[in-house]
């Protein structure tokens, strides 16, 4: 006897930190990381007052800032634009990968 069970889509529970947490996360100071959002760097997924809140995956984002600007020396300017590049990269991956997709059907 094989025994089924509906399946029952659970909602994804994102994890979100504050403004400290997240820069603590990534060994920055606050006002610096609040200097990213200032600058259109990352985004955070709710602003309440002056309380900001950041997604997990943000730091992946956070951590490459500061490697562009303390290991190579970027500029804010030159960072926007790398980061800018590799979203645009990563987007025609994705394509990439979908158009072969298809092909392949």
């Amino acid at each position: 006897m094989i025994l089924r069970y509906p399946l029952v889509p659970r909602p994804v529970v994102r994890e979100h930190l504050s403004l400290e947490a997240a820069a603590e996360r990534v060994g920055l100071h606050p006002v610096l990381v609040a200097r990213f959002v200032e600058f259109g760097l990352v985004e955070p997924v709710e602003t309440t007052g002056a309380e900001m809140r950041f997604d997990v995956a943000c730091l992946q984002r956070l951590t490459a800032i500061s490697r562009l600007r303390t290991d190579l020396g970027v500029n804010l300017q030159g960072v926007a634009v790398i980061l800018d590049l590799v979203d645009r990269l990563a987007a025609l991956e994705r394509e990439l990968a979908w158009l072969a997709r298809g092909e392949r059907n």
